[in-house]
Order: structure tokens, then sequence, then C-alpha cells
């Protein structure tokens, strides 16, 4: 049970993930923090007089009834900017080396067509026969397996 346990964590894939994870929340945390004490004070400077922020109180004198949409726009703002530092960071430079390598990372999926008797749309392409059930396919030439 260990052993099968150390053989899935010292997978290759498994390591991979694990560093994009953790490389991931440092890019969070930074992130976080530029919305927190950048773009947070901008909203805020926007809308002059507002000492809650960017939003508006549906009850007088109770705050916990504060629509914050300064929140909202921060965390889109950061959303969009984790996404976009995650991709020129992280999945430009994986797919460059994959491409060295003779791979291709985040690809076109491979063609797939769909079955006529049970519309399964998931076939691959060259498939002769439909893996669910078992109806051959129109267009592929099933070919005998060799001897």
């Amino acid at each position: 049970m260990l052993k099968g346990f150390k053989n899935f964590v010292l997978r290759g894939n498994i390591v991979e993930v694990a560093v994009a994870f953790v490389v991931a929340l440092a890019f969070s945390t930074l992130i976080t923090q530029f919305i927190t004490f950048i773009i947070k004070p901008l909203l805020a400077a926007t809308v002059s007089g507002n000492k809650i922020g960017l939003g508006w109180l549906l009850r007088k004198g109770n705050p916990n009834t504060f629509v914050d949409a300064g929140g909202l726009i921060s965390a889109i703002i950061s959303f969009v900017i984790f996404m976009a530092v995650i991709y020129f960071v992280i999945v430009v430079p994986y797919k460059a080396i994959q491409r060295r390598r003779g791979a291709d990372a985040f690809g076109d999926p491979a063609p797939v067509k769909t079955c006529p008797a049970c519309l399964s749309a998931d076939l691959p392409a060259a498939a002769a026969k439909c893996k669910y059930c078992g109806t051959e396919q129109p267009g592929a030439t099933a070919t005998a397996p060799a001897v």
C-alpha cells in the first residue's frame, strides 16, 4: 500500500502540479496585495466624500447593509490579473518547452465523431466501431489484425 502511494506521489505530473500550485498561491498573494494597496485606493479616490468605499448603504446607520461594488470590481480585476500572470508566466513557457520536446501542450483536441446509433459524441474520428454500442461506424475502414 505504501509503495503504491510512493509511486503515485513521485509521478512527474503530480510533482509538476504541486509546484504549479505553490507558484499559483504565491502569485495569488502578490496580486491580492497589489489589489489591496494599489487598486482599492484608486477606486476609493474616484468617489469623493465616501469614507466607506465604492458602493451604497441599503439602510442608514447599519454598516452591515453596505453593498461593496468596489470589492466586486477589485475581485474581477484580481481574477483577470491572476489569470494573465498564470498564462504568461506558466502556460506560455510550458507550451514552448513542450513544443521543443515535440509534444503539443494545450493544443486543439483530437477530432471526434458521433455514433449514429447511440448518439455518443466522443468517438475518435478514426474509430471503426462505437465503444458504447459496438455499431460499425460509417466512413471507417476496419482492418483485420495481423496474425
